[in-house]
C-alpha cells in the first residue's frame, strides 16, 4: 500500500473499537499518524498497539465528547505530540432508539449533544489546524432515514441527518481554506451492530435481506480502506458528498 498519508495527523474519535478502529487502520495503513480518542482510554490503547506493532505511529488519548474540556485538551495534546491535525473523523456518537411517544426528552437532548452538537465543537475545535495547509473531515451519517420503515429509528435517524446538514455547510464554508468534509453512511460488524441484531434478530435478518451484497461490511477492509483512499490525495475534489458504504442497500437520490 502506498504511503500517500504520510506526514499526515488523522485524529479520531471513537477509535478504540468498531467502525473508528477500522478507519483508524485504514488511514495508519496509508502512512498517517494517528490520534486515537474515546471514552475508555484502555480501548484505544489497544488500537494505539496495533497500529505500532504493524509499523505505524500512533497516540492513545482520552476523549469524552459531551466534555468540551476533554475535547480540547485532545486537540491540543494532538497538535503537541504529533505536529497538527490535518484529517479529523467525527465517530463517537451517543443514539436514542425508540418510537417518538415513548423517547424521553431529555434522552433526546443527551443523544443530541453527542451526535450533532459534538461534531460541530469538534469540526470548530480543529478548523484552525486543519485550514494550515488543508485537510479533510469525515463525519458519520447512518442510512438509518432511508430505512424502508423509519418506525423506532426517527430521533436516531434525525441526529445523522442533522450531522450531514453540518458537513455540507463545512463543505461550502471552509472550501476556500481547502478543506474538504465529508460523509460516510457506513453498514460494518461493529460491537454496536451486533448487539443490534442480537436484540432484534428477526429485523437484523431482514436488514442483511435487503443488502444487495448479502453481507454485513468489515470495519477495516471495507469502511477503513475507502476513508483512507477518500483522504488520499486521489479524492482532493471530492467535497460535500454523503457516501453509502452499504453493499448497495441504500438509494441516496
Amino acid at each position: 500500500m502506498d504511503k500517500v498519508l504520510d506526514g499526515k495527523v488523522a485524529l479520531i474519535t471513537g477509535a478504540g473499537q468498531g467502525v473508528g478502529q477500522g478507519i483508524a487502520y485504514g488511514l495508519a495503513e496509508r502512512g498517517a499518524s494517528i490520534a486515537v480518542t474515546g471514552r475508555t482510554l484502555s480501548k484505544c490503547e489497544t488500537t494505539r498497539d496495533e497500529i505500532i506493532r504493524r509499523g505505524g505511529e500512533a497516540i492513545a488519548l482520552e476523549c469524552n465528547i459531551q466534555d468540551l474540556d476533554q475535547m480540547q485538551q485532545a486537540v491540543a495534546n494532538t497538535v503537541e505530540r504529533l505536529g497538527g491535525i490535518d484529517i479529523l473523523v467525527n465517530n463517537a456518537f451517543s443514539s436514542v432508539l425508540g418510537r417518538l411517544t415513548d423517547i424521553e426528552i431529555e434522552d433526546f437532548k443527551t443523544a443530541l449533544n453527542g451526535g450533532p452538537v459534538a461534531t460541530l465543537t469538534m469540526m470548530q475545535l480543529c478548523y484552525p489546524h486543519l485550514r494550515k495547509q488543508g485537510g479533510s473531515i469525515i463525519n458519520l451519517g447512518s442510512t438509518s432515514s432511508k430505512r424502508w420503515d423509519v418506525s423506532g429509528y426517527g430521533a436516531y435517524a434525525a441526529d445523522k441527518e442533522a450531522i450531514r446538514a453540518l458537513t455540507r455547510a463545512a463543505a461550502c464554508e471552509w472550501g476556500v481554506d481547502n478543506i474538504r468534509a465529508n460523509v460516510i453512511l457506513p453498514h460494518a460488524t461493529s460491537p454496536a451492530l451486533k448487539a443490534w441484531a442480537e436484540a432484534r434478530p428477526e429485523e437484523a435478518a431482514a436488514f442483511k435481506a435487503t443488502i444487495p451484497m448479502k453481507r454485513i461490511g468489515d470495519c477495516e477492509q471495507d469502511i477503513g480502506k475507502f476513508v483512507a483512499a477518500l483522504c488520499s490525495p486521489e479524492s482532493s475534489y471530492v467535497s460535500g458528498q454523503s457516501i453509502a458504504i452499504d453493499g448497495g442497500q441504500a438509494y441516496m437520490g
